[in-house]
């Protein structure tokens, strides 16, 4: 049998085909192809002992139809049964929202706006990254954000909209996380000067922060150094985290699937950046965001060392040949070689002493998280006292979630 975190892997890699037993249209939440098209799969959980495991599984891509992992339905439930060995693994279908198709004010319908990945809200603030609509369209190989906005979601949000959305996936669904991030903009297409989206997300920090309250995190392309004070500005506002997608460590790899980073930023802008609001948030609060698959293991664990370093925390999404991506017809990785990056993953979180998994009400199906990935690993006295410190901030951590949830605006939330 599977350990829960390989379980996760291995569905990741080798995605999973749908019995006809299973009625996951009406049981489970929609397939979203929305943002950058990474949650296009089937939110699955699958139970574990520490906590359960949140996953957005690919069923749709071709690779998934090889696939030796089948949902199966029965009296008991959903299993997951690989077809290699016969075991068998319960898992939970989780329910659709009864949210997602209400109207906002506007007459928008809600999951058009944002969407659940996991146990947070997503959303899209701006139109469609602009590296789509670049000469000779240098968007990142293996995003279709310029597919799925105006297609599957609204293609510019109204804060109104965001604002009744966010408090009703607060309110039904008890989310305590807002994830803002938003792609490549500017003013002078001849100039490249750019009108990043940390300023097209300020008005919807403000907004949550004041009228629904929990925990707001941005993610857009990094500033030039010499407008740090946007940082500055969002923390002001309400920010609790950014996240900085820098993709892949090693430059050539960088400058050929993210050829438009290449030309407006450069590689070096995302790690100043995430060093700049490292210091200022402190410790676990600002994520680097990498892909495993593309490039060599090496460069990865190069990669997850840097974040580390920053004192910041590696998010590493397991490679997805997205359709509609110009990288849909690559294989997804080896699951062995993935157990071995998330195992180094959880040794250099260690080593520094991040604090990671400590708001258990925040799950992402969307990758290994690092604290699942301690099952990879074999216990020893210095991982255990890590732990036991993990315990303790989260039992610490219950009075700072209850007073965050708080709106600032002063209207109490309820769940």
């Amino acid at each position: 049998m599977l350990k829960p975190v390989e379980l996760e892997i291995e569905l990741f890699c080798l995605g999973m085909r749908v019995d006809e037993s299973c009625r996951v249209d009406e049981d489970g939440r929609r397939i979203s192809r929305t943002r950058a098209g990474l949650g296009s799969g089937l939110e699955l959980v699958l139970p574990s002992p520490k906590k359960k495991i949140w996953i957005n599984v690919p069923v749709v891509e071709p690779f998934a139809a090889k696939s030796p992992f089948l949902l199966v339905k029965s009296g008991s439930g959903y299993a997951v049964s690989d077809t290699r060995t016969g075991d068998h693994y319960p898992v939970e279908v989780p329910k659709e929202p009864g949210w997602y198709s209400w109207k906002t004010t506007s007459g928008t319908e809600m999951s058009r706006v944002g969407v659940l990945q996991g146990t947070y809200l997503g959303i899209y603030v701006s139109n469609a990254c602009l590296y789509w609509n670049l000469p000779a369209s240098p968007a990142c190989a293996f995003c279709t954000t310029g597919r799925n906005v105006g297609e599957a979601e609204e293609s510019r949000k109204l804060v109104e909209d965001v604002i009744e959305v966010a408090k009703a996936a607060r309110d039904h669904s008890g989310s305590i996380f807002t994830h803002l991030n938003t792609g490549y903009h500017f003013e002078d297409v001849d100039k490249l000067e750019s009108l990043h989206g940390l300023r097209q997300c300020e008005p919807f920090v403000k907004a949550i922060r004041a009228e629904v309250g929990g925990f707001i995190g941005v993610q857009a392309v990094p500033v030039p150094r010499r407008k740090f004070k946007e940082y500055d500005d969002l923390i002001a506002a309400g920010t609790d985290h950014f996240s900085f997608c820098y993709e892949f460590e090693d430059p050539e790899v960088f400058a050929s699937l993210c050829p438009g980073k290449a030309l407006t930023v450069g590689q070096p802008a995302f790690f100043e950046a995430m060093e700049y609001t490292a210091k200022k948030l402190g410790p676990g609060k600002v994520s680097g965001e990498i892909i495993a698959g593309p490039e060599p293991i090496d460069a990865t664990k190069r990669a997850i060392d840097r974040i580390v370093n920053a004192g910041a925390f590696p998010t590493v999404c397991i490679f997805r040949p997205t359709l509609g991506s110009a990288m849909e017809h690559i294989d997804p990785p080896k699951p062995d070689e993935m157990k071995e990056v998330f195992a180094y993953l959880w040794r250099a979180v260690t080593r520094v002493g991040l604090p990671v998994g400590i708001l258990p009400g925040i799950q992402v199906s969307l990758v290994v998280q690092p604290e699942e990935a301690a099952e990879l690993v074999p216990q020893t006295l210095g991982t255990r006292l890590y732990e036991t410190k993990l315990a303790a901030l989260r039992a610490l951590a219950r009075p700072y979630v209850a007073w965050k949830r708080r709106p600032r605006g002063g209207r109490a939330a309820t769940v």
